[in-house]
């Protein structure tokens, strides 16, 4: 049994928690306003919020409700655009964030127009000052054909002016009184606390749903899962003695939002924009991206080039780059799971980047994608380690290209002759994504772009092509 809450309602479900959110809310609770659209994640027109009570205090990211399992909300508080509305007897009674979408025309056809006030409703929720900058970024998995985006963000603007004086402190509070959200919410932590805090745990294991409800929906959503979100021990981040230790149902938010993570990688809010959107970064998991085996798994070339090591429930370690044994053919039991992923902290002199290139610069699946660890000390490389996606059947840790970086004095002639080792290594196919060739040179073109961002003064673009 699924229990949560649905605007302001309890919810009791016996449907398979493989079944989807988005059909619950529109055929069982015939909650219309909540759109099917490509039901792969990409058009934003069926986002909800997903309030989860952690402390004490609620916390609300935006979801795509088409790949969203029924188990992953349990005792969680669900929001629909149904659940923003000031009065269910006066349709006139608009909220700023819907009265200023209606003041700049932001809606033509409407379609859209639901997940747009539902991500911007998301934004106003977060716990901290509002900027314009983190206005547009919530609706960055909102697709709109009609508007060109101007009027919708011209309202975005006006919601960040409405937001100024917020109690942070007292956010829920603050926007009820304000007249942002319904005095209900008020009262959700007290009802979400009654409720048991797991739905059951068989079936195929489940983190976000992301890439398995696009791969298999028809298989799942008859079925029950064992959903990671029933596995809180295995969402964490922690440092010690050197050693990063991610827990497995880790989000890419979760390292996002991590103090612990971004004193790692102070570029990591340029690399996880690069990742998927808002809604699919809330709900992605680190450990299904890797299982998923996708050749162009962005957080798998990041964690590769970190020469990370992976956990397993029945206590197997292993490193990522020995995980994959061929497309979509794993290291790792049937009935096993992974648990954490550990890595050593670059050392001082180390530096980090990830780069990847997509028909579209945001919200798309890579055509390549590449990583890289490099530490050098008096100008030769004393370590690194480098990944490579969608260049052969699995993620690439380029094993013969690092044995030949490491030792060797960093400048042009070095990284060109890597290069030439490099493309020996990889084995890209032509498909929808770009052609062979164009690949080889997409991943030359990174690898270079790796060494002259990180180390501007001793290589150039001008020597090397």
């Amino acid at each position: 049994m699924t229990e949560f809450i649905l605007n302001n309602a309890l919810v009791l479900s016996d449907k398979p928690t493989g079944s989807l959110l988005l059909d619950l809310i529109r055929y069982d609770k015939c909650l219309t306003g909540t759109k099917i659209g490509c039901r792969e994640g990409d058009c934003g027109a069926c986002t909800v919020l997903i309030g989860t009570l952690t402390d004490g205090e609620m916390n609300y990211e935006q979801i795509t409700s088409c790949l969203t399992p029924l188990g992953n909300v349990h005792g969680k508080h669900v929001v629909t655009i149904e659940g923003l509305n000031l009065s269910v007897d006066d349709n006139d009674k608009l909220n700023p964030v819907q009265k200023f979408m209606v003041e700049e025309s932001g809606t033509q056809c409407g379609f859209c127009t639901v997940g747009f006030v539902v991500s911007l409703s998301g934004f106003c929720l977060a716990h901290k000052d509002a900027t314009y900058e983190d206005a547009i970024a919530s609706i960055d998995g909102n697709i709109c054909r009609c508007t060109g985006y101007k009027s919708i963000v011209r309202a975005a603007q006006h919601i960040t002016d409405a937001l100024k004086g917020k109690d942070t402190a007292q956010t829920v509070n603050w926007l009820v009184k304000e007249q942002f959200i319904p005095e209900y919410f008020t009262s959700i932590p007290e009802r979400l606390e009654n409720i048991t805090s797991t739905s059951g745990s068989s079936g195929k294991i489940v983190g976000g749903g992301t890439d398995l409800y696009v791969q298999k929906p028809d298989e799942l959503v008859v079925r029950d899962v064992n959903s990671i979100s029933n596995h809180p021990e295995l969402k964490h981040i922690d440092i010690e003695d050197g050693t990063c230790t991610v827990g497995a149902g880790s989000t890419v938010s979760d390292l996002y939002q991590s103090p612990v993570f971004k004193a790692i990688f102070p570029r990591l809010d340029e690399h996880i924009k690069l990742i998927s959107s808002s809604p699919i970064r809330n709900i992605s998991t680190i450990a299904g991206n890797f299982v998923n085996a996708s050749p162009i798994g962005d957080l798998t070339a990041f964690f590769l080039a970190l020469n990370s090591e992976i956990t397993f429930k029945k206590g197997k370690k292993i490193y990522l780059k020995d995980f994959y044994k061929g497309y979509k053919d794993l290291d790792m039991a049937d009935d096993d799971m992974i648990t954490a992923i550990t890595f050593k902290t670059p050392g001082e002199n180390a530096k980090f980047n990830f780069e990847k290139v997509s028909k579209r610069i945001h919200l798309d699946i890579a055509s390549v994608n590449t990583a890289i660890c490099v530490e050098v000390e008096n100008d030769t490389i004393k370590e690194i380690h480098l990944s490579a996606g969608g260049v052969g059947p699995t993620p690439l840790y380029l094993r013969e290209t690092c044995a030949y970086l490491k030792g060797k004095e960093l400048n042009n002639e070095t990284v060109n002759a890597a290069n030439t080792i490099m493309q020996n290594e990889i084995s890209p196919i032509s498909d929808v994504r770009g052609s062979a060739d164009y690949k080889r040179l997409l991943l030359r073109q990174l690898y270079y772009a790796h060494f002259i961002k990180l180390y501007p003064t001793k290589i150039s673009l001008e020597v090397l092509v």
